[in-house]
This record gives structure tokens, sequence and C-alpha cells, in this order.
């Protein structure tokens, strides 16, 4: 069991209010991830979650029993950091079984966990290694591995793949999923790497300056976001943003496209651009137009794209994918 219910969470440190009224429910077996810009409370939160931080108001609830003040080893979780914080002077084996042997767990049960979580993580000949003799792939699978072997009913991941090259962040983005599934563990998880977010997550938590902006399924916030942020900040390139009256369209204030849903020709668009810069990214060309209109837009179109600098393009909207947004910066329906 791993459910998790926070309700109605402040923090404040001082004078500054970090989280400002959070409420979720996390059911058993769920991918969750917290994403949001820096400062916008995600490992706060999460710190709260684990019992490393406490609330300055608000309920912790794990598997419906209030943990507030419950320390962090009895809460049922395990954490996974950012910097792995794995024993240098201890091999892999001790570092995956040293929690077990301080809860004082008989050695062959011990012994029985490291392997299963070894074999799982792909660990076995790495085991009377040292942290300094691995990649920093395999000492994050080490400190997961170390997660593993507490059977925990919670797991926290706070932004792991961080230190990482990004085969590496492929890769361990990968094995995440895969032991979620095996293991089907209530997972929360935070980045700032909507990539992540929307390849890990059943749910992702949007957070914005202390507060929930929206929850969803990665293509439900994709497809439906509530409001300019959220919208913003969910998609690669970012959503284009662009004053409606510019566009003669008086229902809204500011509409928005996706660069994905613009295509560019010579002759008949809805505005006028400058090439200004050429992304070619291999499977995908991304295209920056400079436009009177509405400024720098980007357009991503599929395969490979020649475009001269300078050169002037117009690009057209998909209009069944227009999003439209009130003065106050949320979506209309």
């Amino acid at each position: 069991m791993g459910a998790l219910r926070l309700r109605d969470i402040y923090k404040s440190f001082g004078s500054v209010e970090v989280l400002k009224g959070i409420d979720l429910e996390v059911d058993d077996g769920e991918f969750i991830i917290f994403v949001g810009p820096s400062g916008c409370g995600k490992s706060t939160l999460l710190r709260i979650v684990a019992g490393l931080e406490d609330a300055t108001s608000g309920l912790v609830e794990i598997d419906k029993t209030v943990v507030n003040y419950t320390p962090p080893s009895k809460r049922g979780i395990a954490m996974v950091f950012q910097s792995y914080a794995l024993y240098p002077h201890l091999s892999v084996r001790d570092n995956m079984s040293l929690g077990l042997k301080q809860g004082k767990k008989p050695p062959a049960e011990i012994s029985e966990r490291v392997d299963h979580a070894s074999k799982m993580l792909s660990l076995d000949e790495f085991l009377d290694r040292r942290p300094a003799e691995l990649s920093g792939g395999q000492r994050q699978r080490v400190a997961i591995g170390r997660s593993i072997v507490r059977k925990p009913s919670l797991f926290l991941f706070d932004e792991p793949l961080s230190n990482l090259d990004a085969a590496l962040r492929v890769n361990t983005r990968l094995e995440i999923a895969g032991l979620h599934r095996e293991l089907k563990s209530t997972m929360i998880y935070v980045t700032h790497d909507q990539t992540e977010a929307m390849t890990l997550a059943d749910r992702i938590v949007v957070l914005n300056d202390g507060y929930v902006e929206q929850i969803g399924s990665p293509m439900d916030l994709y497809n439906n976001p509530t409001n300019l942020f959220v919208a913003g900040f969910i998609g690669s390139p970012q959503m284009n943003f662009i004053d409606a009256d510019k566009l003669g369209i008086s229902d809204a204030k500011t509409i928005g496209i996706r660069p994905e849903h613009i295509s560019v020709r010579q002759k008949k668009g809805d505005i006028e651009g400058v090439v200004s810069h050429v992304e070619h990214m291999g499977a995908d060309t991304n295209l920056y137009l400079d436009c009177d209109k509405a400024g720098l837009i980007s357009v991503r179109l599929f395969g490979e794209h020649s475009f001269e600098i300078d050169s002037k393009l117009k690009a057209k909207f998909q209009r069944d994918r227009i999003y439209k947004f009130d003065d106050a910066g949320k979506t209309i329906s």
C-alpha cells in the first residue's frame, strides 16, 4: 500500500510562503510527477511527504494514517536523491544492505533482497565495487537499489537524473519506468524536465509559485491546459503566444498555437515573418520566424528542411488547434 493524501498544505520559511494550500490525492500504485520552475515548491513538498520538512499547517496522510509527527524512518517510504548519497568507503553490496542491517533484518533475508534488487537493476557484476569505481548511471542505480531492498510502500525521487548526461538520462528513465511496472509501488518524482514528466507519469502535478496550477495525465495537460502558464510550460518547443488584437481576434486577450500546428509557405498564410534561425534536429526542423504582428514564433516541421536566413515566409495556423486565453490568462473553452 502507498496511497497518499495531502490536505491544505502550507509551508513558510520565516516570512516567505513557499506552499500555499496544496491538496492532492495519490492512489496506490500511481506514478505522480511534480513539475514546475525553480522555486515553485516542488522539492519542498516532496520533503514534507518524506518527513524531512514539517508543514506549517495541513495534513499528510499515508495509507489513511496522518504522519505529520511520524519520523521519516517510520513512514514506510524510501527516497532517492539527485546526489546519490552513497557511502564512498562501502561496496555496492554494503551500501544497498546498510539500512537493512541497521533494521536488524536476518542476514539471509538481507542477502536475498540485495540479490533480487541487483538482478533487477543489472548490478550483479558491481556488487563488490565502491562508488568511485562506478559511472554516474551505475551510482544512481545503486541508490535506487538501496531503496528497493527496503520494500517501501512509497518511493520518492528528487530530481534523480539531473547529474547524468543525455544518453544515461534516457536509459535510467527507461529503467525507472520498468521498475514501476514490476514493483507496482507508488512513486512520486520531482523534476524540472518536462520530457521526464511526459514519458514517466500517470499524472503530472504542475506547480507554480506555491500553488497547483493543474493536475492531469500528460496528454490531458498537453491538449487541455487550464491556463497560459500550463500551456507554456508543457511542450517543447514552447507554445507560441500572440496578442489576439494583432490578429483581429476579438473574443480573447491572447491566442496560443503550438509549433507543430503551424506550417510555412511562400503565399497565403496567417502572418508573415523573416527566418531568423533554423535548428536541424535530424528527425525534425525547428524554424524561428520574426513576425511584425507576433514577434518571434517557432515552427516545428517534420523531417529535414532548408531555409535561407532573412528569407520571408508565411505562417499558416491549424485553426482547430488554436488556444484562446482571457485577460486573467485562463483558457477559454
